[in-house]
């Protein structure tokens, strides 16, 4: 297929959230590319599902949405993950192992998309497996090094990840997006526990030669950290359907807003507005209101 002006990837797990209302969509990259779609850029979302009826219906369903998609069927079952929410909405995961997205295939096809790329999102998780972790990192060489966004959204998972995957993540990317408990995490295990938070930031930042870290810190506000410049913006209060998607949704439109001219802190509020609704609403890949994307 031929995807015309191609501008964002979402690189990794394609899978069915499982909630106490029944399953939707799921997968960080599935999410972040839909959400770029709703802001008018073309997007599209890479991964691998099973030869079985939960795949069909993800393709059925990226075909509703009307987001581009190149998913491999592989012979592994199509991902699942339970989920089961905290009485403020909060979601604790069970991810199913050894599923399509794991063994994403590296394609022809895909060399030409990511040579076209200008921005690509992807994490630690759809890494856990070789397979995939190889097709991410050739995906990434083979992106243009100038003018083009390589988000690493560290998205920590059930201990699905290493030293060594975080460490070259990050030597891969051009911009860090985590939160405040996976930078405790990330800390303890680089070996520079005690510092403030913030601190810690510009160390990753000036470490790996970042374009820009963004951290995440739920109802106490969010940064976006550049080189020598940092914004804050507090977290609006809002009533809490879930948090499925919203750190998705946050990526999509601060990466969206960036690549249509706006400023760092336009870009932040908007994310920060954009995340704050998908909270409101049950499961990741809700419809914007207007409001948003005019």
């Amino acid at each position: 297929m031929c995807y015309p002006e191609l501008t964002l990837i979402g690189i990794g797990e394609a899978l069915w959230d499982i909630l106490p209302d029944g399953k939707k969509i799921g997968g960080a990259p599935a999410n972040f590319s839909y959400h770029v779609s709703q802001f008018g850029l073309n997007s599209l979302v890479i991964s691998a599902v099973g030869h079985d009826k939960l795949g069909n219906e993800i393709l059925s369903d990226f075909d509703g949405k009307l987001l581009n998609h190149h998913i491999s069927k592989v012979e592994y079952p199509t991902g699942t993950v339970q989920v089961e929410l905290d009485n403020e909405g909060v979601p604790y995961y069970d991810i199913r192992e050894n599923v399509a997205w794991d063994n994403i295939p590296f394609t022809d096809s895909m060399k030409g998309l990511a040579q076209r790329a200008k921005a690509v999102c992807f994490g630690s998780l759809s890494q856990r497996n070789i397979v995939s972790r190889t097709t991410i990192h050739q995906f990434l060489d083979e992106m243009p090094d100038e003018g083009t966004y390589k988000i690493f959204d560290i998205n920590l998972r059930q201990g699905f990840y290493t030293k060594e995957i975080l460490c070259t993540s990050m030597q891969k990317c051009n911009i860090l997006k985590i939160n405040d408990e996976e930078l405790i995490a990330v800390s303890r295990m680089f070996g520079y526990p005690g510092i403030d938070l913030k601190d810690k930031c510009w160390i990753l930042l000036a470490k790996y030669n970042l374009k820009m870290l963004i951290l995440t810190c739920g109802v106490n506000g969010s940064y976006v950290f550049t080189p020598g410049v940092v914004s804050f913006i507090e977290t609006p209060k809002v009533i809490v359907a879930d948090t499925v998607g919203a750190g998705d949704s946050f990526t999509a439109s601060f990466i969206a807003s960036i690549l249509k001219g706006k400023s760092v802190e336009e870009a932040h509020r908007l994310a920060v507005n954009v995340s704050a609704y998908v909270c409101t609403q049950n499961g990741a890949m809700p419809q914007l209101p207007d409001y948003f994307i005019k």
